[in-house]
Parts: C-alpha cells; sequence; structure tokens
C-alpha cells in the first residue's frame, strides 16, 4: 500500500530515560474506542488508530473487525503525557504486515477531541467537502456494441452510465473529490449472485478504468463511467445482464484493494427502471453506511 507521511513524522510511541541509579517510569492512560459500521479487511490488512499529538501522528495500536463488525480490541494503552495533548484522533487502513512506520494514505476516519472525547467521521476520505448533499442520475444504454454512425441496436437495457443521457452525455454524479488512496467505484447488484463492477474512476467526465464487460465494437465508450454487459461473464452471471430493476451503486474503496467486493462505503444506491435512455434514474445518498464512533481518553 502508498504511504504518504500525514502531519509529519510518527513520533516513538513511549520515551524511557535511563540513568545509572534507576530508570524514569513512563506513566500509561487506556485510549477507549467506540466505532460501529466497520467491516472485516480479510487476512492481508488492518485498521490502525493515530492520536495527533503537536501535529504529529502517534500510533496507538492496530486491531481487526470480524464478519459481525465486533472489534478485537476496544481499549489501547497509550503514554499518558501524549495522549492528554492530542488533539485529534485519526483511523487508517493498514498492511498487516506493515514495514513503514507512517500512516497510509487510505484514512478513513476522524475527529478532533473535545475536552476527553472525539467523535469521528469521514473527513480523511475526501480532499475537500463531505457527502452531505451526494446525488446522482444514470441512464441505461449500451453504447459499445454500436457501430460509429450506425444508431441504436435497441438493447439499451443491457448497460448503465452515470450521467445524462446526451451527444455526448454529461456526468450525473454530486460527489466531493477523493482524498490520496480513495477510488470510487460502480456497481450493478444482482440478486441472490452478488455484485458486479462497472469500473473504478475518479474522475466524473471521463471512462473509467474498466471495459472488461463492454462490447467488441466500441470498447472505449462514452466519456463518462459506467459498463455494458456482454463479454467475459463471471462465474455464476450470464451476460447479456438486464440492467432494469437492479440496484446500482456507487462505493469508496480503498486504492490499493485487495477486495473484489464493494467496501463499505456506499455513498448512492438506486434503482434501474423499466424506460431505458433518455430517461434517467436518481441515487439517493446511503449515508447509513458509513461508520459512526466516538473515542474517549
Amino acid at each position: 500500500m502508498i504511504k504518504k507521511i500525514f502531519l509529519g513524522l510518527v513520533l516513538g510511541f513511549f520515551t524511557v530515560a535511563c540513568s545509572n541509579d534507576d530508570d524514569a517510569t513512563v506513566a500509561l492512560s487506556n485510549l477507549n474506542v467506540n466505532l460501529n459500521g466497520l467491516e472485516n479487511l480479510g487476512s492481508d490488512f488492518v485498521y490502525e488508530g493515530w492520536i495527533i499529538v503537536n501535529g504529529n501522528p502517534v500510533s496507538t495500536g492496530t486491531f481487526t473487525v470480524n464478519d459481525s463488525g465486533t472489534l478485537s480490541r476496544t481499549s489501547f494503552t497509550v503514554n499518558s503525557d501524549q495522549l492528554a495533548s492530542a488533539t485529534a484522533f485519526v483511523l487508517s487502513i493498514e498492511p498487516a504486515v506493515d514495514p513503514d512506520p507512517a500512516p497510509a494514505a487510505t484514512k478513513l476516519l476522524a475527529g478532533d477531541f473535545s475536552g476527553n472525547t472525539a467523535t469521528v467521521g469521514l473527513a480523511p476520505v475526501t480532499s475537500s467537502g463531505n457527502f452531505d448533499n451526494a446525488s446522482g442520475v444514470f441512464f441505461l444504454r449500451t453504447p459499445t456494441d454500436e457501430m460509429p454512425g450506425a444508431g441504436n441496436n435497441g438493447n439499451d437495457q443491457y448497460g448503465v452510465w452515470y450521467g445524462t443521457p446526451g451527444m455526448p452525455p454529461t456526468s450525473g454524479l454530486n460527489l466531493p473529490p477523493l482524498a490520496d488512496g480513495w477510488k470510487y467505484e460502480g456497481w450493478v447488484v444482482v440478486d441472490g449472485v452478488g455484485p458486479l463492477t462497472t469500473g473504478t474512476f475518479t474522475a466524473f467526465e471521463t471512462v473509467d478504468e474498466f471495459n472488461g464487460f463492454s462490447g467488441a465494437e466500441n470498447t472505449v465508450g462514452p466519456p463518462i463511467p459506467g459498463e455494458d454487459f456482454f463479454l467475459n461473464a463471471p462465474a455464476g452471471f450470464t451476460f447479456p445482464l438486464d440492467v432494469r430493476g437492479r440496484t446500482v451503486v456507487i462505493s469508496v474503496e480503498p486504492f490499493p484493494d485487495n477486495s473484489p467486493a464493494p467496501f463499505l462505503l456506499k455513498p448512492l444506491v438506486g434503482t434501474a427502471g423499466n424506460d431505458t435512455a433518455p430517461a434517467t434514474n436518481d441515487f439517493n445518498l446511503n449515508a447509513a453506511s458509513f461508520p459512526t464512533g466516538t473515542i474517549v481518553r
């Protein structure tokens, strides 16, 4: 996982002063975390907490989360002086075997201390703004199986694109730009089988990073994220895939991403209607997918 220095160098966890006569003892205190909505990261990654002391991150320790969302640890022993001086708490996603002492770019939650409590939210995920006003539209069409200039094939129910139809279509996603370490990803959910990716992206008015299911005639597609479902169906899926009536999701994914499944952050969710383009379908804000919590020192 690519690392970035966050607010400076990481300070040492403990400081021990020694003399010829005796050893000074470092005072320790407990930091308690109460976090809801986290998910199992698998065997390759862990969550790691950090307190910000004089502008520098100090690790408070790592933990995992099981399939039920239960944390492996909720109390951490921290240097008392550093904990008392901390101004904020940050939660990151780190490699399970991590040679770099600095926080990763994938910072999931953060919050400032007010007294002895910090209420954490998603601020580190975005480079500016938040998801409070997140919204969007999408439409059904299949531009990648059309020969240029040949017109519509009449099978637009087999593709989904995130924007407003036109020549060319324009972006219809109202989402904040993401910080380093994160990408958006689109999904179509097939009940009883699972989600199908439409590709990852960070820009809304250009093609995304995946076209593995697209038609063979025009694999580039329009200048917005989306996908047609004609070729290379994964095991368990049948193509062409009729998107009508299915759930469509925009998630926020850690990058690099070790899982083929959607990450826990799913800011936009919508249901495809029965009408293809020029009809559009609305995305709705899905704030229930965002983890929440408090940190107490």
